[in-house]
């Protein structure tokens, strides 16, 4: 799967992260509606932190499109209600 994170990369994550990236999209969307702006700073960072560990960086001449787009490192928690809200940017992986 490809995943942009805005402003910075563009990543290719093997479709087995599905599950743990919908998690950690979870815990924020969690944060965000609980009002809980620093679990929301900490939870956010953990999610970019993944994307950027597990997925290999494409070159800015690929044409992939994204399959997923992250908002920047610098998204405010006002931005993120916006953002991060019912099932948040992720959507559950396919039932097996």
């Amino acid at each position: 799967m490809i995943v942009r994170i805005s402003s910075e990369d563009v990543f290719e994550l093997d479709e087995g992260h599905h599950g743990k990236l919908d998690e950690l999209d979870d815990a924020v969307v969690a944060k965000v509606d609980a009002g809980d702006e620093e679990g929301f700073k900490t939870s956010f960072a953990a999610l970019l932190s993944f994307v950027r560990s597990e997925g290999m960086v494409l070159p800015d001449d690929d044409l992939h499109s994204s399959d997923y787009i992250l908002p920047p490192a610098d998204l405010t928690f006002a931005e993120a209600g916006e953002n991060f809200t019912g099932e948040g940017l992720i959507p559950d992986p396919p039932s097996a």
